[in-house]
This record gives C-alpha cells, sequence and structure tokens, in this order.
C-alpha cells in the first residue's frame, strides 16, 4: 500500500490532508477526529495522549484510506462511520434515517431538565433513528417511552439503538396522518422534531444533507410548513393526558405560527425556546384540561 501510516498523529495529518478543499480546517480535524476514534476505538482524550506511539498496520491504514474515499463524495462521516453520539448514547444511522443534530440533542436537555422524576408515558412521534426516545428512556429511568414512525427501516435502527444502550422503549410502525391515538396508550409527554424544512429552503442546504439523507425527514411543501404539527395535536387530543406537554422543534421561521397553532388547540403555557444559537428552535406547551 502506498500510504504508509503508523502512529495516530499520522492519521490526523492525512485524514486533515486529503479532505483538504473538500471541508474546513476546523471541520476536517473533527472529523479526522471521529475516524481516528472508530478505527482505533479510542475516546479523544486517549487518542491525543497516545498520538505518537506505533499502533497501526495495514489494515487499519485501509481502512484510513477507504473512510477518506467516501468523505470526498460527500457522505456524512455519521453514515462512514455508521454511527454518532446522541446526549452520551451511541445512535447508529445509516442512510433512510435522519442523523441527529445539536439542536435535537438540545430538545432532550430542555425536557430532562423540566421532568426531573418523570414517571408516566413519553411518546416519541417521528422517532427515526430512535435517539430522542433513547436518550428519554435513559435520562429519565422511571419513565414508559414509546417511539412512533412510518419506516420500516427506521424502527429497525431504532428497535437497534434501544438495545445497544439497553433502554427498554416500545416502538410502533405507524403514520401519524393514519393512525389513531386509541391505538397507544395515553401519556403524559409527547414530543417530535417532525419534517419542518420547507422545500425554498432547500438552497440554503449543503449538499451532504441533499445527497444523503432522507427527503421525507426534512422537507415539507411551501404552502403547508405545519402539516406534522397539526396531525401530531389531532393525534394529541386523545393521546395526552388534561395537563399533559408536548414539546417540538420547530423551523427558525416558524415561531409565531407554531405558537399560534398550539393556541388554537387549547394548549397553554405555550413557550417558544431559543436555541444555543439564539434561533427560535423549540416549541412547548400544556394541554389544558
Amino acid at each position: 500500500m502506498a500510504v504508509k501510516l503508523q502512529t495516530i498523529k499520522d492519521f490526523r495529518n492525512y485524514i486533515s490532508s486529503e479532505l483538504s478543499g473538500f471541508y474546513s480546517d476546523q471541520e476536517s480535524a473533527a472529523i479526522s477526529g471521529i475516524i481516528v476514534s472508530k478505527i482505533f476505538k479510542l475516546s479523544g482524550i486517549a487518542s491525543m495522549l497516545r498520538e505518537n506511539e506505533i499502533l497501526a498496520g495495514r489494515k487499519e491504514a485501509g481502512m484510513a484510506v477507504n473512510y477518506c474515499r467516501k468523505l470526498k463524495t460527500g457522505e456524512p462521516v455519521q453514515y462512514v462511520t455508521g454511527e454518532t453520539s446522541f446526549y452520551g448514547c451511541t445512535i447508529k444511522v445509516s442512510r433512510g434515517v435522519l442523523i441527529p443534530r445539536p439542536e435535537t440533542e438540545e430538545l432532550v436537555d430542555l425536557i430532562v431538565r423540566e421532568n426531573k422524576g418523570f414517571a408516566g408515558r413519553i411518546i416519541d412521534i417521528g422517532t427515526g433513528s430512535g435517539c430522542i426516545a433513547v436518550a428519554l428512556a435513559k435520562s429519565l429511568p422511571s419513565s414508559l417511552v414509546t417511539g412512533i414512525d412510518r419506516s420500516k427501516r427506521a424502527i429497525k435502527t431504532a428497535i437497534r439503538n434501544a438495545a445497544l444502550n439497553c433502554a427498554e422503549i416500545s416502538f410502533l410502525e405507524a403514520d401519524i396522518f393514519k393512525t389513531g391515538s386509541s391505538e397507544t396508550i395515553p401519556a403524559g409527554l409527547i414530543v417530535s422534531n417532525p419534517p419542518y424544512v420547507r422545500i425554498s429552503e432547500k438552497q440554503f442546504m449543503h449538499r451532504n444533507v441533499l445527497d444523503f439523507e432522507p427527503p421525507r425527514a426534512l422537507f415539507v411543501p411551501d404552502n403547508d410548513p405545519l402539516r406534522f404539527y397539526r396531525a401530531i395535536l389531532r393525534f394529541a387530543v386523545d393521546a395526552l393526558d388534561p395537563g399533559g406537554a408536548i414539546y417540538f422543534e420547530i423551523n427558525e421561521s416558524l415561531g409565531k405560527q407554531v405558537h399560534d397553532l398550539l393556541r388554537s388547540h387549547n394548549y397553554g403555557e405555550i413557550r417558544i425556546i431559543k436555541d444555543i444559537n439564539g434561533k427560535e428552535r423549540f416549541a412547548t406547551g400544556r394541554k389544558r384540561s
């Protein structure tokens, strides 16, 4: 093999060099750290402490070459490695399920902070990889979590992630536009990160999202961007207990519309909450009796 890599430092330099021109220096450094951790099964700190040791042979060098080849096509590093970290959990991902975002970790953190000791049922609608359901089941261990998704592939991935993280979760393959709330046990909390990116906003998105991630998990029509929220609120008429709370991740441009939608469905204590970047990213309200 033409590429001779022996130390972790060699790997970092090689990966950064290969990705130059495809990613910024900061992105290349972050990706190289992820790839190194994957190849050597070391934490970030451990890999830094051992970066000058001779640890690699032909197998590891070959893995690095293959990873870089895929990364240079624009394929997201999470799909390349097959996993990502989410709120302290390892989440397996593949094409067909949305890659968990940092904003969604913020949503989970908001729910955990506001519902410490919660012992009721939580329904995660549009569970995808199961990242929200898994993180909530681990962080609120007295709760009973159910994940719902219309994608068979997503449900299989979510079941795998629940097992990987030793999280007890029930999953239901169902379409929220067709599923009656009578099919689930009423819950004290409902959470959802539904599709909310308008078609017209595609032009502002990176190609590694557009070319690789599932469109139906991302996009909604410009003329009906709240269609999933309305469906979820119809479902919640019977599926959410009186006094129960609902939490949404939302399009930063649609905070007022989501607020008004919640109010029109008899929710109180409505809040539109900004994320760490100052964008209106979350909505929550409590169902009136």
